[in-house]
C-alpha cells in the first residue's frame, strides 16, 4: 500500500484502483464528535446539486454513487465513480467537530482508499480549525485522480457547506405567518444539518408524526470503537455470566450466553444490541441475538434485529428496526447492549447509539459512563399519547450472585420476564 502525503497527487489507473471503492477514514477522537461527509462538486467546485453532498442526515447520493456507512470513530464511504453524473467533476472528503474542541485535539488519523493507498495526518497538523477538507477525487483529462489535502477550515460543517455552495434549511420559525401573497416559484432544497444530541441521563426529545403518517422505519444503529484498545492496565479476568433465556406470553426474551470462549479476539471488544419491549396489549418481552430472539418487523413486536455480526468486526455496526407505521402497537422499548465479547471497560468502546427516524433529524446518545459493568440500557423509546419519545438513560448493570446483568435491569425497568439459561451458539 502507497503512503501519501499532503498535497501528494495520482491517477487511480496508475495506482490500481478502479472505478468501484471504499475511502475509509479512521479518526481518533476520545471524548469528541466528529462529522464525515462527502461533497459532491461540479466543475466549479460548487455544490450545484444537494443531493451529492453524503453525511449523516442523507447517507447515500442518487444511485448510490457515493454511500455512507457511519461508525465510532470515523466511517466508510463506497463509492462507484460509475453512477455519477457528468456534472459531478469532484468529490471532497470532510471532518468536521461538533462541540467546543477544535481540529488540535485529534490523535493520529488516516483516510485509506481502497488497499491502493493510506494518507496519515492528525490534529498535530493543524491549529484552532474546526473542520479539515481531508482530501479529494476528482476528474481531469478525462480521467479520475486522488490528492491528499489535509487542509485546516475554520468554519463547522454549517460553514464547509456554505463554502461550497450548498444551502442550508433554516430552523422552524414560530414568527406568526404574514398575509398571503402569491406564491413564488418553488425554491430549491436545503440541505438539513440538525441532529440531537441527548448531552444527560434524562434528556428527552419527542417526534410527532410528519403529515400525519406513521413514523416509517426505525433504523437504531450501535457503533463503538471496536479495537477496545485503552491505555489503562488490563483487569483481572472477569468469570464467565451464565446467559438466562425464557418466554413470557409467546415473546422469547434472553440473557448473556455461557459460550464466551472460543472466540474471543485480543484485545477487542464485541458489543450486542438488543431490546426489551412492552406492547399495547400488555405482552412484554425481549428482542437479542442470544436464544435467537430477533423478532418481527411486519409483525408483533413490530422489531427486528438485523443479523448478528459473529466477529465482531463489522464497521456497520449492530442494527435494529422498528416498524414506525406500527408504533401505535407499541407501548414502550428500552434498548440496551451488553459486552459479549472483551474486557468490560465501557470507557474504551467509545458506544454511540443513532436513533433515526426518516424525515426527522438524527437522535445520539452516546455511552459516556459506566465501569466494568457487562451492561447499559441506553435509551428508552415511548409511545406518548402517539408521539415517539426518546430518553437517555446510560445505566449500567452488572451481575449480582446468580442474577444476570440482564435480570437486574428487568426489575430497574419494571418488565417481570422470566429467565434461563441460553446463548448465541
Amino acid at each position: 500500500m502507497n503512503n501519501f502525503a499532503r498535497g501528494q497527487k495520482g491517477k487511480l489507473a496508475d495506482l490500481g484502483v478502479g472505478n468501484s471503492f471504499a475511502v475509509d477514514l479512521d479518526i481518533q477522537a476520545p471524548g469528541m464528535s466528529v462529522d464525515v461527509s462527502c461533497f459532491g462538486l461540479d466543475a466549479a467546485d460548487k455544490l450545484s446539486d444537494d443531493r451529492y453532498m453524503v453525511f449523516y442526515n442523507q447517507l447515500a447520493s442518487p444511485g448510490d454513487a457515493v454511500r455512507l456507512e457511519l461508525r465510532t470513530g470515523g466511517a466508510r464511504f463506497n463509492v462507484n465513480l460509475d453512477a455519477l453524473p457528468g456534472t459531478i467533476a469532484k468529490l471532497v472528503f470532510v471532518a468536521a467537530i461538533d462541540g467546543a474542541q477544535t481540529m488540535r485535539a485529534l490523535g493520529a488519523s488516516s483516510l485509506t482508499l481502497g488497499s491502493a493507498l493510506r494518507f496519515p495526518w492528525s490534529g498535530s497538523d493543524f491549529g484552532d480549525e474546526k473542520a479539515v477538507i481531508v482530501a479529494e477525487i476528482y476528474r481531469k483529462d478525462g480521467q479520475w485522480r486522488f490528492g491528499a489535502v489535509g487542509q485546516g477550515f475554520n468554519g463547522g460543517l454549517a460553514k464547509l457547506l456554505e463554502h461550497f455552495g450548498g444551502a442550508q434549511a433554516a430552523p422552524a420559525s414560530n414568527t406568526p405567518a404574514a398575509a398571503p401573497q402569491a406564491a413564488p416559484a418553488p425554491a430549491a432544497p436545503k440541505i438539513s444539518l440538525s441532529k440531537v444530541t441527548l448531552e444527560k441521563r434524562g434528556d428527552k426529545v419527542s417526534l410527532d408524526k410528519r403529515g400525519g403518517a406513521g413514523f416509517g422505519r426505525i433504523h437504531v444503529n450501535l457503533n463503538w470503537n471496536q479495537s477496545g484498545l485503552s491505555t489503562a492496565p488490563a483487569p483481572a479476568p472477569v468469570p464467565e455470566k451464565t446467559g438466562l433465556l425464557g418466554r413470557l406470553s409467546g415473546a422469547v426474551s434472553g440473557a448473556m450466553g455461557g459460550a464466551m470462549g472460543g472466540r474471543r479476539r485480543s484485545g477487542g471488544i464485541d458489543l450486542d444490541l438488543g431490546c426489551m419491549f412492552e406492547l399495547a396489549d400488555g405482552r412484554k418481552g425481549l428482542v437479542q441475538a442470544l436464544g435467537n430472539a430477533w423478532g418481527d418487523y411486519d409483525g408483533a413486536p413490530y422489531i427486528k434485529l438485523d443479523a448478528d455480526d459473529r466477529t465482531g468486526t463489522n464497521t456497520g455496526g449492530e442494527n435494529l428496526y422498528i416498524n414506525g407505521d406500527q408504533f401505535a402497537q407499541i407501548r414502550r422499548a428500552i434498548i440496551f447492549t451488553f459486552i459479549y465479547e472483551g474486557v468490560p471497560n465501557w470507557s474504551a468502546t467509545d458506544g454511540v447509539v443513532t436513533i433515526a427516524v426518516p424525515n426527522q433529524a438524527p437522535i445520539e446518545v452516546r455511552l459516556d459512563g459506566g465501569g466494568s459493568q457487562m451492561m447499559c440500557a441506553i435509551a428508552m423509546i415511548d409511545n406518548q399519547s402517539g408521539q415517539l419519545q426518546v430518553t437517555k438513560m446510560a445505566e449500567y448493570f452488572e451481575q449480582q450472585g446468580r442474577t444476570s446483568a440482564h435480570e437486574m435491569m428487568d426489575r430497574r425497568f419494571n418488565f417481570g420476564l422470566r429467565w434461563k439459561t441460553g446463548s448465541k451458539d
